[in-house]
């Protein structure tokens, strides 16, 4: 039973019925004290507490829990008056009561969703009284309405290994900034300030830092920031604009991680995002949604990022960001060379690019292993008069997955090309598309077609299914 559905029951009713069912005997309460914490750490804390009715062993046992997590969301469900004063006034009280009676041991994670608008002042208290307690892991999600001040000592904190904050306003950063221990930095929502020292300052203050988040944030306020952090290995940036898609005038972000093994971006980059450096086994996921202004420049934009992605082994992109490559089309020739590259996965339908601009950037993969096609071609104009790729090209390929096929005079050619040129080619799985299924014949056809197509590679095996 998870937590959420725990919150559905009667935690005493429960408590009895589970007992009852053994004649009476509670094993629960048999279990050591230390054991018994860590399974309620497990429960929200309004669920963890409750357990204190079930009877005179369990009245203190919540008050040694290390973890503590609040979320004042159920004052929005249909069956409550928004912001009804009765309720808000209830949970505060219950997290000063819960802050105030525990146990005054050292707290491993303190979680906290809510609205601040309630009282900035006490949430400031209960994030302070975490901090006091020694919190290592602090994930805030806090919806503000008016300027809100996290306290200094969130960014003065020799103890926190993790900071997750998801605040819809202005990042407001103290003088001083140093959280050396701190692994796992996420930032969700905010606006950074007008200030590149500072917030150059808050992410070369965390020289261990292992997993950086900036999800849906406003960078406008910026013009140029660089990231240096060696030890980094997860970097994942949501930058979906507020604005508009045509106005580029966000940041320049340039990121230096020799250590990062796992690269997610999701934008129409309307920051430029440089990378320098990264792992030889690096797994790069790009997801640039389809273009509908500003298509040549987010085109050159999205060139210059997979410049940095030089040695990544692993790429999943979507069709989209293929797209945007294609109207650069004029850039294509200046990508590198991806000599590390074993794995790539194409998402989304290809729809307004031709299979020869697809094929160029196979051109730049030479020891590419693994094709994946999540969605087929689409609508793929037919270039099946071009000339072959030189052998090296896909002289490598030995595993080809293809799914949503509908049997297209493109898609056939395709498939045909690759089979014919993979010449180490081992295994090729064909997938119907759903709608392919309404014509059998048609489809036992295509299926004949394709079995009879040369191959390059005399140890092949075609598998065509549903």
């Amino acid at each position: 039973m998870n937590s959420k559905s725990m919150g559905r029951f009667n935690v005493k009713e429960v408590y009895e019925e589970q007992s009852s069912a053994n004649g009476g005997y509670d094993n629960i309460s048999l279990l050591p004290d230390c054991i018994l914490d860590h399974i309620l750490s497990y429960l929200p804390t309004k669920e963890a507490v409750a357990t204190s009715v079930l009877s005179k062993r369990w009245k203190y046992l919540w008050t040694f829990v290390p973890i503590l997590d609040f979320d004042d969301s159920l004052l929005y469900s249909s069956q409550f008056e928004f912001r009804h004063s009765i309720n808000v006034t209830c949970f505060m009280n219950f997290v000063d009561k819960v802050l105030l009676q525990r146990d005054k041991s050292n707290i491993e994670r303190f979680r906290l969703s809510c609205r601040v608008c309630f009282s900035a002042s006490r949430v400031n208290e209960w994030i302070l009284s975490a901090v006091k307690q020694n919190v290592q892991e602090l994930d805030l999600c806090l919806f503000v309405e008016e300027p809100f001040v996290l306290p200094a000592c969130v960014f003065d904190n020799e103890i926190l290994t993790v900071i997750k904050l998801e605040m819809n306003c202005n990042l407001h950063l103290p003088p001083r900034i140093s959280i050396p221990c701190l692994k796992t930095l996420h930032l969700r929502l905010v606006t950074f300030p007008n200030d590149n020292n500072t917030v150059q300052s808050l992410f070369s203050s965390c020289p261990f830092l292992e997993e950086l988040a900036v999800l849906d944030c406003e960078w406008m306020n910026l013009k140029r920031i660089a990231i240096t952090i060696p030890s980094l290995k997860i970097l994942i940036i949501d930058d979906l604009p507020f604005c508009s898609v045509d106005d580029l005038r966000g940041c320049e972000i340039s990121i230096d991680a020799g250590n990062l093994i796992f690269f997610k971006y999701s934008g129409y980059l309307s920051n430029k995002i440089n990378i320098y450096g990264h792992s030889s086994s690096a797994l790069a996921l790009i997801n640039i949604p389809t273009l509908s202004g500003r298509r040549r420049e987010i085109g050159h934009r999205t060139v210059k990022l997979f410049g940095g992605l030089v040695n990544v082994s692993s790429l999943r992109i979507s069709s989209g960001t293929i797209e945007a490559l294609f109207h650069a089309e004029d850039m294509i020739d200046n990508l590198p060379n991806f000599e590390n590259l074993t794995f790539l996965e194409l998402r989304g339908e290809f729809r307004k690019h031709s299979i020869k601009l697809l094929i160029k950037l196979l051109r730049r993969m030479p020891k590419l292993e693994f094709l994946h096609f999540c969605e087929g071609l689409g609508q793929c104009e037919d270039d099946s008069g071009m000339k072959l790729l030189p052998d090296r090209a896909l002289s490598s390929l030995k595993t080809v997955d293809y799914k949503n096929l509908r049997g297209t005079n493109t898609e056939i050619w395709f498939l045909s090309f690759l089979l014919k040129n993979a010449v180490v080619l081992e295994k090729m799985n064909v997938y119907w598309s759903k709608n392919s299924s309404k014509d059998p014949m048609n489809q036992m056809e295509i299926k004949e077609q394709l079995h009879a197509l040369p191959r390059g590679s005399r140890h092949c095996a075609l598998l065509i299914t549903t």
